[in-house]
């Protein structure tokens, strides 16, 4: 086998296109604006729906899903493109133009919308039994639901121009200006050096306290100096929002999320319920860690810190590599497999440098069947952890690319499930290894902790935080100093007394870029619900082992097809609108918790 840890840390991007702007590159692109228009046109011009024209009306189905999946390739070429080379300029104009063809796509779905929306029971049922629809009903009646809160098509083709100049700049205002932003590092023995703020965070989880400060503090200047426009952008997607859901008559701005993900209300508030009334058990994790720093409470800049009874040496990439392949191994080895072979295609970016956005992501194209991943490789475990949970979303599109385009598109909160599995089975793999020492075990039990803090208080923070802003944001614009104010007292809603007065992060609305993202509203309670979900099918995967992987999988094919509801029961007979079900899983973390306090105890 190919020596995995040699291999080359820059993906290769030549199967979606030969060359950046290259011939190929333009005349797909030419193509797909064409089509795009064409279908405009003749959808525009097509009669509502009805028993007389079901057959037409499925092909133009067909033809949007197409063209979805097209637009899509494109859009993930430019994506990668722009975020390995923050700086470009033609990329960015490239990413600017594709906005005004979404625009159009988006204006081809409203037509869509238009034209089912009055159609009877009877109608329906005749378009879904269409034999080229078939693998697709799940996606139609998410449609149909969606053309009930549906502004005039006049409304919403002006939306979509708008959009483009309007909240999609703002999203792409704040990717450019915190893609290029740095900072000025004040090292322990007095040195500066200006670091890109994408090394930020690696900077924050380092074992030197001093360093960690240092990189907060001096890291919050910087977005201090941007505050004006970062509260100007947050309040304009926000606002944007608010308008056009009641315009849409969804008297509710966490509607659209819940439907973007795929999930019901009583889902999400049993799981928060379930949480709140559990805040102890992750909250415990962290006094943990306060107690080794011998500290009654941590500052913000701790929460990623590693801890200090044996801190780790920093971890090579090819480390990296060698020990998700062998807790891969141990447990799923069809993960392993893929793993190797995406490793081996070049379709990893991993290296650090300048210029390169921050975070992590996977990414893919149906047109190429091929998936993607995306980090900033810092020489940490964190990182190593990264790496796995981004395998773990590639590996959900690699299980379910034999299905159409329209099944393939599950939502984020069961998107977020198949990724933190795979952080589990790495966790579990390393925990397993009999050649672990005392010191790497005690390193990653207080790494599951983390975990636990992580998704069960950082994220929670988040989603309080951001259905407060929208609250707010309803009577008028949020200043920086009310969202300064806002993001603090959340803070310390959420992590009560574990971390230190007046060192909370009063910034962090503005450095955490889910709150900018267009695209989507509310990117963060589908991470907690990942993270429990895959708690509840990683205990089922010890109780039963290697036959519960098929099992997994048919969940992982069920995700585009269903609903989290109804693809969870269906493959696996679990209730997620049970708040047990939710405390359960959140109970579950307090076994990590209490063997790594034993291990504090002890030291």
């Amino acid at each position: 086998m190919q020596n995995l840890s040699a291999l080359p840390r820059t993906w290769d991007l030549t199967s979606y296109f030969p060359s950046f702007n290259g011939p190929e590159y333009k005349a797909f692109k030419a193509t797909l604006i064409s089509d795009l228009a064409d279908q405009l046109a003749a959808t525009a011009t097509l009669p509502n729906l009805d028993a007389a024209n079901c057959r037409a009306w499925a092909k133009h189905i067909n033809v949007y899903e197409d063209l979805v999946g097209r637009i899509s390739h494109l859009s993930s070429y430019l994506g990668n493109t722009c975020a390995t080379d923050a700086a470009s300029e033609p990329g960015k104009r490239e990413s600017a133009d594709l906005a005004t063809h979404f625009a159009t796509l988006s204006k081809v779905h409203s037509e869509l919308l238009r034209g089912i929306s009055k159609a009877d029971n009877d109608t329906w049922k005749l378009l879904l039994a269409d034999p080229v629809l078939v693998g697709a009903v799940h996606t139609l009646n998410r449609m149909r639901t969606e053309a009930i809160h549906r502004m005039s098509g006049a409304e919403e083709s002006l939306a979509a121009d708008l959009g483009v100049n309007g909240i999609s700049a703002w999203g792409r205002l704040y990717e450019n200006l915190t893609g290029q932003m740095t900072f000025e590092m004040i090292w322990p023995d007095g040195r500066k050096e200006t670091v890109p703020m994408a090394q930020r965070r690696a900077l924050m989880s380092n074992t030197d306290r001093a360093v960690r400060a240092s990189a907060f503090k001096e890291g919050n200047r910087t977005w201090a100096a941007h505050g004006e426009t970062l509260a100007a952008a947050i309040n304009a997607i926000a606002g944007t929002r608010l308008s056009l859901y009641g315009r849409r008559g969804q008297s509710n701005f966490l509607d659209q999320p819940y439907f973007d993900s795929s999930v019901s209300a009583a889902t999400i508030d049993a799981m928060f319920k379930a949480i709140a009334a559990n805040y102890e058990v992750p909250r415990q994790a962290l006094r943990l860690g306060a107690k080794l720093q011998k500290a009654t409470a941590l500052a913000f800049y701790d929460l990623e810190a590693p801890s200090p009874l044996d801190p780790m040496p920093p971890l090579s990439w090819g480390d990296a590599v060698n020990l998700v392949d062998q807790a891969f191994s141990a447990g799923y080895p069809g993960l392993a497999d893929y793993y190797r072979d995406i490793l081996q295609k070049r379709w990893v970016e991993s290296e650090k440098r300048a210029n390169k956005r921050s975070g992590a992501y996977c990414t893919g194209s149906v047109v190429t069947g091929e998936q993607r991943v995306y980090m900033t490789y810092a020489d940490t475990m964190h990182d190593a952890n990264t790496l796995a949970h981004e395998v773990g979303h590639a590996w959900h599109s690699h299980v379910i690319k034999g299905l159409r385009p329209f099944a393939q598109e599950y939502p984020m909160t069961l998107a977020e499930t198949a990724s933190t599995f795979a952080e589990k089975m790495f966790m579990h793999g390393m925990l397993q290894d009999p050649k672990l020492t005392e010191s790497q075990r005690a390193f990653l039990l207080d790494q599951e902790c983390s975990n636990a803090a992580s998704y069960l208080l950082n994220i929670a923070m988040r989603y309080e935080f951001e259905k407060e802003l929208y609250t707010r944001r309803k009577s008028g614009e949020l200043s920086v100093s009310e969202l300064k104010a806002l993001m603090t007292d959340t803070q310390r809603k959420v992590y009560g007394d574990t971390i230190a007065d007046g060192d909370e992060d009063p910034w962090f609305w503005a450095s955490k870029l889910h709150f900018f993202i267009t695209e989507v509203s509310f990117y963060n309670f589908p991470y907690t619900f990942g993270y429990l979900l895959s708690l509840a099918l990683f205990a089922e995967f010890k109780r039963t082992g290697a036959d519960f992987l098929p099992r997994y999988e048919a969940f992982l094919r069920s995700t585009g097809v269903a609903s989290c509801e109804d693809a969870v029961k269906s493959t696996l007979g679990w209730d997620l609108t049970s708040e047990k079900f939710w405390a359960d899983a959140v109970s579950s973390v307090g076994v990590p918790v209490k063997a790594f306090a034993e291990i504090v105890a002890q030291r």
